[in-house]
């Protein structure tokens, strides 16, 4: 059996390989999507305060810090019983919509477009950011460069700094925002609004233009039949930063729709041996393998999964892109992996216009920071969309709010299963009998994982049981002397 690995992937946060099995005849047999990497976050929040906890899980990931911090500031409201003022919400949404403005325009840009402004089998010394501004050209790398930096402004603004964020406390917030800072915030959101348009311009202009590109989204090896998850509002429109979850399934039918606290009523986690990555499920199919079909306890969490939940768009020009994303693919739910990198682009609208919205209101400079905590400190969860998926933090304290046990459900996490099976069915249509492997076709499988803007550093925060260690020694020219294995 041949065995082809794609090691390290690129274009993503954290590390990671893909090993493809083949058989004697070329075909594929089988796929492992391995991460190498652990980082043990949920162990280090035992044992410390639990009002401390949204600043330590800031430094889980230095791309998706505001995430963790806001779900863990809410589950730490949670603990506490409190419900934060009016303020202190629209100031945090306000914060989280620059985290996904300047996340989602770093994807589509650095990550995403090199595979469709430069093309999937270019050169790869070419199919890079750089390769990105050479075609599209200058003018547009600075302004990319620009959005992104002013994003991160308001995130230090207002979260203390824009990634060590310091900004949520049990109730509320730190600091608010003056009449002149709101304006100021006013002014830079006007600019995402009409950035996240030019945006989609380039995506319809490139991608959509292009038959080719078109046909490989639609037609391609990349269709996954799986269950979507994401979180609404009450009017189920989508939502970052509060709601319930919503889970529909392949047909569209609402599976379930739970509150923060009743996320282990619905969601399960799995540990196979070869991947320090648990695969979450839903709980009442219960787990029947990498397959798909509503018989599947399989789902994924996306941008394109949130869309396929919700009703709508909560702002004006993001439901009109909405409208015509579903109209053009035929209908909801969407199954085709590659429209998650289009779904993103309806999001950075609605990221803009929501922070648009946000900063327009004069509430948002009131006075009322924090809620008065007077419960005594027991067990809370938060959830949030993180710009990779669905974000739970769960959080246990002792009768003086110490952390006794601490349990993160990431974006990343929710898509693992998910991933595994995009990248088998990338493989299996991409390699035949008789077709040489070669750097095209790998980055074209590695398209199927890329969809999902996977962030292995934050999904890689815990391993139960042990761990495995393997240590070579090597002679002088490199030549392994000895292996020392603990399984």
């Amino acid at each position: 059996m041949k065995r082809v690995t794609i090691d390290p992937i690129t274009r993503l946060e954290g590390h990671g390989k893909i090993e493809i099995f083949l058989t004697d005849d070329g075909e594929v047999d089988n796929v492992y999507f391995q991460v190498p990497e652990l980082r043990g976050f949920e162990k280090f929040c035992e044992g410390r305060p639990v009002e401390e906890v949204p600043t330590i899980v800031t430094k889980i990931c230095g791309v998706c810090p505001g995430c963790h911090h806001m779900a863990s500031g809410k589950a730490v409201d949670a603990v506490f019983g409190v419900e934060p003022t009016a303020t202190a919400k629209k100031l945090r949404e306000l914060f989280y919509m620059a985290h996904f403005v300047h996340s989602h325009i770093a994807h589509f840009y650095a990550l995403a477009a090199p595979d469709f402004v430069v093309g999937p089998t270019a050169n790869p010394a070419e199919r890079n950011v750089l390769g990105v501004i050479a075609k599209v050209g200058v003018e547009i790398g600075t302004e990319v460069l620009k959005q992104r930096r002013i994003a991160q402004e308001i995130q230090a603004l207002l979260g203390g700094h824009q990634t060590h964020v310091v900004m949520n406390v049990p109730g509320g917030v730190r600091k608010g925002l003056t009449e002149e800072q709101r304006k100021d915030i006013e002014e830079k959101a006007k600019g995402f609004v009409e950035f996240s348009k030019f945006s989609m311009k380039i995506f319809n202009d490139v991608v959509l233009a292009n038959k080719e590109y078109v046909d490989i989204i639609l037609n391609g090896p990349y269709a996954l039949n799986l269950h979507s998850m994401g979180l609404v509002d009450a009017n189920n429109k989508v939502n970052f930063y509060e709601g319930k979850v919503r889970v529909v399934d392949t047909n569209g039918k609402e599976h379930c729709k739970y509150s923060p606290n009743e996320y282990r009523d619905w969601v399960a986690e799995r540990v196979e041996s070869w991947s320090y990555l648990k695969f979450p499920y839903l709980k009442q199919i219960g787990w029947k393998g990498f397959v798909e079909g509503n018989d599947s306890g399989v789902y994924h969490a996306t941008p394109l999964s949130r869309l396929n939940v919700a009703d709508g768009m909560a702002t004006p020009v993001a439901q009109q892109e909405y409208e015509r994303m579903f109209e053009t693919l035929g209908g909801k739910p969407v199954h085709a992996t590659l429209a998650m990198h289009w779904a993103r682009l309806v999001e950075l609208i609605y990221a803009a216009e929501r922070c648009l919205e946000l900063a327009q209101d004069k509430e948002i400079t009131a006075p009322d920071l924090r809620a008065k905590v007077e419960k005594i400190p027991t067990e809370g969860v938060g959830i949030v969309e993180a710009q990779r998926g669905t974000l739970t933090h769960h959080y246990w304290t002792d009768e003086n709010g110490i952390v006794t046990k601490a349990n993160i459900i990431v974006g990343t996490t929710n898509n693992n299963a998910a991933i595994c099976m995009s990248l088998k069915k990338a493989a299996q249509g991409l390699i035949k009998k008789g077709v040489e492997v070669n750097e095209g076709i790998c980055n074209m499988i590695e398209m199927a994982f890329r969809a999902y803007d996977p962030c292995f550093s934050c999904a890689t925060h815990r391993l139960p049981g042990t761990m495995p260690m393997i240590v070579n020694i090597n002679d002088k020219d490199g030549n392994v002397m000895q292996t020392v294995k603990r399984d």
